[in-house]
């Protein structure tokens, strides 16, 4: 067993035995916590950036990595061998998947694994899925209770199930062509409020 392996071992054990049931830091009266989570959380993540907000809750393990200023939402779980960039907001009841079982027509045989990147300044809303193998490209936008099933581009709006590219942040030029029905939808409510 290596001292990286031990160090974890420890911070879940510090960890779970206190720190992570703590009430959340987004309240005023305890905005302490924050402090006193993320003291055994750096010890179990692998990599682990300045000022990370673990919230309440949140079930991750020691293969982590995580950049500066992010934080892992409310009751959260995240999965083996994830990268999480720099600046991430994450909502409360986020899972990301990084793992399935491998199977056949008539057994099952193990487990796949496929690691997870989120990207620099990406926002993940209430109850999202990430499932394995999904890169979530920086500044992006996941929607609350998207399920992201393929690679998320960079800059993307994306949402529902499974998600997809609703718009891009902040260049209209770049959003996706709307489908004839939507387009009616639109004459339809510029009318409306026209009269």
């Amino acid at each position: 067993m290596t001292w990286r392996k031990l160090l974890a071992y420890v911070g879940y054990a510090l960890y779970n035995i206190g720190p992570r049931w703590l009430p959340s830091s987004a309240h005023p009266l305890f905005h302490w916590t924050k402090a006193v989570r993320y003291v055994p959380a750096r010890m179990i993540i692998r990599k682990c950036g300045r000022n990370v907000n673990v919230e309440r809750g949140a079930d991750f393990r020691h293969d982590l990595e995580i950049g500066d200023g992010s934080g892992l939402g409310e009751n959260c779980r995240i999965g083996y061998d994830t990268s999480i960039g720099r600046d991430v907001r994450m909502g409360p009841e986020v899972v990301v998947i990084t793992q399935n079982h491998k199977y056949t027509r008539e057994t099952y045989e193990g487990y796949v694994k496929k690691p997870v990147v989120i990207g620099d300044n990406v926002w993940i809303g209430h109850r999202v899925m990430i499932l394995p193998g999904v890169t979530v490209g920086r500044n992006a936008i996941v929607g609350a209770g998207a399920v992201c099933t393929k690679d998320v581009p960079p800059y993307a709006v994306v949402g529902g199930v499974p998600a997809r590219v609703l718009k891009y942040r902040g260049d209209p030029d770049h959003s996706p062509q709307p489908s004839t029905e939507e387009s009616h939808l639109g004459e339809v409510r510029a009318e409306a409020k026209a009269d």
